[in-house]
């Protein structure tokens, strides 16, 4: 699919009104500032792409010039793949611009056109959806990428249409070579030589192309003709499985959305079922009158597969979105999926119940509203650095079978120690005072030093003594002194923890 108007439409979509009734181009904005794309009332007032902004203001002075905006049009290239899911999960942006105005998708249809009655159904649809909603677009289906990409530039006309099997060689003959996507140098190379349409390639001995012209000539016509496979790479892995509904007439009320996407997860789970299967993320995709798409994604500890827990993670998010002015189709995807086997149930009623699986529930609607990286567990790391003792788990995650050390630790371990200024007798006796935070402690009991040093293989920390220290007011700190006296650099103090 070409969009061959895709900045001055996408531009014209952003107006208040979205009023078209004037000549509109694109500019480059540094140097000698030149005409990138055109609307087509600029197109028929005479201008050209890469025409220079003087002279398209002495062939057109009503122009209005607007700079080009490459990173807005790559968005909305992707968001209209992403559209572009409910005629296929395998849909991608075209990367070939040079020397093309506009952009274009690819859509691999294999499979999908008897749900729209046919090709010529599903190229319908699709353009006369785009032309509803301001985007002019040309379509084709062929039976390699290379042959449908040339026909939507090059032919067919402004209505959609497709190649019939097989006959991409004869159809393609008379288009100029340019719609093999060749380079401009290549192109004005071939018509030099008097090789202007993509039928005076055929006769032509390859190893004459490739002495001239490299690998590209050959490559691409093969890739067009079906000599050559050319995979497309698809923007989004299609999730192994998903469930779909579409509507006669489009919903807006919130409360059917919420029943749709209840029965979507019913229908999702009765297939997750049969094959052992739980899910661990969930994401939801409605698509929208307006040709936009509006996702939504859940995660989850462990595999589930009841789609009553799932209903309830979903319905914050489900009644915070936004229809616009309807939804058209609603699809459900697991995302990522984890086994689940078959648990034995409690013999007696009300046994059973509760437990891990009310701890999983908690953790799961937690993780929803609040992160699931804000949600986590602690487990044991092999370091004798209280910092790097203690790592953060995944709630859901099952912790090492390595046991706690049995070392006196302070409750409260702070982010990373704090500098404090302390005064000791001698140079390894606990401080009789310190300062923390713009406030003097003295200290009226301490315990004996306890010297830790980091792994070998972190030679670049120097070895602490960590002191329990209580202040005159009660209150216990650990202390630590970092460097040994007359060693350089000088010994530093600092808080690491605060006891209860």
């Amino acid at each position: 699919m070409w969009l061959p108007r895709l900045a001055t439409d996408r531009l014209v979509k952003e107006l208040p009104d979205g009023r078209d009734d004037g000549p509109l181009a694109t500019s480059t904005g540094s140097g000698v500032r030149r005409l990138v794309a055109l609307n087509r009332e600029a197109q028929a007032g005479g201008l050209k792409v890469d025409m220079t902004v003087a002279e398209a203001l002495a062939v057109c002075p009503g122009v209005e010039l607007a700079p080009a905006d490459a990173a807005a049009d790559r968005a909305l290239l992707e968001r209209l793949a992403d559209w572009c899911g409910r005629y296929t999960p395998w849909t991608a942006v075209d990367t070939w611009i040079e020397g093309m105005p506009g952009g274009g998708l690819w859509l691999d249809i294999s499979g999908c056109a008897h749900l729209f009655d046919g090709e010529a159904g599903l190229l319908s649809d699709l353009c006369g959806r785009l032309e509803r909603g301001g985007l002019a677009a040309r379509a084709s289906v062929a039976d390699t990428p290379g042959a449908a990409w040339a026909w939507a530039h090059f032919g067919g006309g402004r209505q959609p249409g497709g190649l019939p099997p097989a006959g991409q060689r004869d159809a393609l003959a008379p288009l100029p070579v340019a719609a093999l996507r060749l380079a401009p140098f290549t192109v004005a190379s071939l018509a030099g030589l008097g090789l202007r349409h993509v039928g005076d390639l055929y006769g032509m001995p390859r190893a004459g192309l490739a002495s001239r012209f490299g690998r590209e000539v050959a490559h691409r016509l093969d890739q067009a003709l079906g000599g050559e496979a050319e995979p497309i790479s698809p923007r989004k892995i299609p999730a192994p499985y998903r469930v779909q509904m579409a509507f006669a007439e489009p919903i807006g009320r919130a409360e059917d959305v919420e029943e749709a996407a209840r029965r979507l997860l019913v229908r999702l789970c009765e297939r997750l079922d049969g094959e052992r299967q739980g899910v661990r993320r969930l994401e939801l995709a409605a698509f929208r009158v307006d040709n936009s798409v509006r996702d939504l994604a859940i995660g989850i500890g462990r595999p589930v597969r009841d789609p009553r827990h799932l209903m309830r993670l979903l319905a914050e998010p489900l009644a915070a979105m936004d229809a616009g002015l309807g939804i058209e189709m609603l699809r459900l995807s697991a995302a990522e999926l984890g086994p689940l086997q078959a648990e034995q149930g409690a013999l007696a009623a009300g046994e059973g119940k509760g437990g891990r699986e009310d701890v999983a529930r908690l953790l799961d609607a937690l993780g929803n509203r609040l992160g699931h990286d804000r949600v986590v567990r602690f487990g044991v790391r092999q370091s004798h650095l209280p910092e790097r003792a203690v790592r953060h788990l995944a709630a859901g995650e099952v912790p090492s079978s390595a046991a706690w050390p049995a070392l006196r630790r302070p409750l409260r371990l702070l982010a990373s120690p704090e500098p404090v200024e302390a005064v000791a007798p001698v140079p390894d006796s606990p401080p009789v005072m310190f300062r923390w935070r713009r406030r003097t402690h003295r200290v009226a009991r301490a315990d004996p030093a306890e010297r830790i040093a980091c792994e070998w293989w972190r030679a670049e920390t120097p070895e602490r003594d960590y002191y329990l220290v209580e202040d005159e007011q009660g209150c216990r700190f650990w202390l630590f002194r970092e460097g040994l006296y007359g060693c350089e650099p000088p010994p530093r103090w600092f808080l690491h923890g605060i006891f209860p």
